[in-house]
């Protein structure tokens, strides 16, 4: 038990973290695998222990006595019982149910007979299972077996799919010997080939932005060697994908196509995006046009980029996929639709996660410093802020235009340093209007994709020195030389875009300088309190805020 005060862990399945506790770092990434981030103020953060999270670190070979031995070296007082039951017998759970294929067939079965038999009871399950083997085992019909993940997860019984996959058309492909993979790279490809070829799991990777998540999957590719389908958020997210290939792979031109609103080809490696896949027929609002012409092809590898990303269509094709491998990665599995469970249960659980300041401390993404500009409205505003409807409130104060003169100090301060600068919000107007009044370039969900290329190749150069973009540059944007991200409206209290936001400007600087990140909020409003909740995922990775008042 830790002499120096560190962890609380609370009847209710919440552990406090002492923030001021010498031991702080170390308890905090001993927890990690196991709990998610609630709430961070100034000394104490609160973190909650959930079935999800015990079945994610059970996933990666954790055992329930290790979750309890870390919690008590670091806990200042004894563990409640009940929780120290509850990690025991949720952790249990998982693997109680296992889903094998044995001589073709699918098969539900478990060492518990009389669980197994009440499970089978169940009305939530019987529409699954097509024969009772006997007390422990049940043939369930390959084309359900995404839909019976989910279900089983539902009911706090998720089952550990061993039923391998299918093999895919065969694929030589090869990492260049020009390029060497990181340690950490090496290790999250290795992980998810090591549980999809002995074991039959796919799963997600979860690493901070800039640090070479498109550059694992590549590696997995390496490692399976088949036909390989990559989703991602957007066309210049897919064409990216392609450079990345054709720069670090054996693949040629000719071998990797893109599926898209501007072309549509497959190939042996095919990069599509989710709008595309999710596009519905003009006839039949019911039915997705691009289906079929995906599930009709031999993949033995699919690659969801952003995986938290997923739109409810693609999780539907998933449930249908459950016999090809899955690899999902992302920065974060924060879902602001708590939709986690299904992210767990038809694309795998987390398989790799390593905390965003270990790697800094690497030297593999930039340091970062994040300030809070806190912006004061003027009376008339005030006047109209206060009679305005609540649901207005938010685009009210995001599109506060004292923001205009605090983004023109920050651009002159930065032009002295001659850094790359992302201007980054939410609302189109206010984006568009300061556009036109500093006079640099705007990108938004209605620019072409070739201007887009064009714009973004320019500031790649040092071509343009200042951008800015709608939330269409929330993802996927490789803008190496970007050092300053201004923040200037967002998503309500959306924790993962304040994550991937600040994810545009990790990559390491030839300087050595931090990133600088700045998030502009219009004081004692709506927006104000959204940002709290906005930070909460970097200050649990170590990020601290400076509030400064403009």
């Amino acid at each position: 038990m830790a002499t120096i005060p560190c962890l609380i862990v609370q009847s209710n399945m919440e552990v406090l973290l002492n923030v001021d506790s010498p031991l702080n770092q170390e308890a905090r990434d001993a927890i990690a695998p196991f709990t998610e981030i609630v709430k961070s103020p100034e000394h104490f953060h609160t973190y909650s222990i959930s079935h999800l999270s015990l079945w994610n670190a059970a996933s990666t070979g954790l055992t329930a006595r290790d979750v309890l031995k870390r919690l008590t070296k670091y806990s200042s007082y004894e563990i409640p019982v009940n929780v120290a039951t509850e990690i025991t017998e949720y952790m249990e759970r998982y693997g109680v149910l296992r889903l094998v294929l044995k001589d073709g067939i699918l098969i539900l079965e478990s060492d518990n007979e009389a669980l197994f038999v009440e499970l089978c009871c169940r009305k939530e399950i019987q529409h699954y299972i097509e024969t009772l083997l006997s007390k422990s085992a049940a043939i369930v019909n390959p084309l359900v077996r995404g839909k019976l993940k989910i279900v089983l997860t539902e009911i706090g019984f998720p089952v550990q799919d061993l039923a391998g996959y299918v093999q895919g058309e065969f694929l030589d492909i090869q990492l260049s010997d020009s390029f060497t993979l990181r340690d950490y790279q090496k290790d999250a490809a290795q992980v998810f080939f090591a549980s999809g070829s002995e074991k039959g799991g796919s799963g997600v990777i979860v690493l901070p932005c800039g640090s070479g998540k498109t550059i694992i999957g590549m590696a997995a590719m390496a490692l399976v060697k088949t036909h390989t389908l990559i989703l991602t958020p957007s066309v210049t997210a897919a064409r990216q994908w392609i450079r990345e290939l054709l720069q670090k792979t054996n693949l040629k031109e000719e071998q990797i196509k893109e599926y898209s609103g501007d072309v549509k080809e497959i190939g042996p490696v095919t990069i599509a995006t989710y709008q595309i896949l999710t596009q519905r027929k003009k006839d039949n609002n019911e039915q997705f046009s691009n289906f079929s012409i995906f599930e009709a092809q031999k993949w033995g590898l699919m690659i969801y980029d952003e995986v938290h990303l997923l739109p409810a269509p693609v999780f539907r094709f998933s449930a249908d996929m459950q016999a090809t491998r899955r690899l999902g990665l992302t920065a974060t599995l924060i879902r602001e639709d708590h939709k986690e469970t299904e992210v767990f249960s038809l694309i795998g659980p987390k398989k790799f996660d390593i905390p965003w300041r270990v790697l800094e401390s690497q030297g593999w993404i930039a340091s970062a410093k994040c300030h809070e500009i806190r912006i004061p409205m003027e009376m008339e505003m005030k006047m109209s802020y206060a009679v305005a409807p609540q649901r207005d409130k938010i685009a009210i104060a995001g599109c506060n235009p004292e923001k205009f003169g605090v983004v023109k100090s920050l651009l002159k301060k930065h032009s002295e340093e001659n850094d790359r600068v992302l201007i980054i919000g939410q609302y189109l107007d206010q984006l568009d209007a300061l556009s036109k009044e500093i006079n640099i370039p705007l990108i938004t969900g209605k620019t072409p994709n070739k201007e887009r290329d064009k714009i973004y190749d320019s500031f790649r150069k040092g071509e343009i020195r200042i951008l800015m973009v709608s939330k269409v540059g929330n993802f996927a944007i490789d803008l190496p030389d970007a050092s300053v991200l201004i923040q200037i409206s967002g998503t309500f209290g959306s924790r993962q875009e304040e994550a991937q936001r600040l994810g545009r400007v990790l990559r390491p600087k030839k300087d050595g300088r931090p990133a600088m990140f700045y998030s502009l909020v219009t004081k004692d409003s709506r927006e104000q309190e959204f940002a709290m909740n906005r930070q909460l995922f970097l200050v649990e990775q170590g990020y601290g805020y400076e509030v400064i008042y403009g």
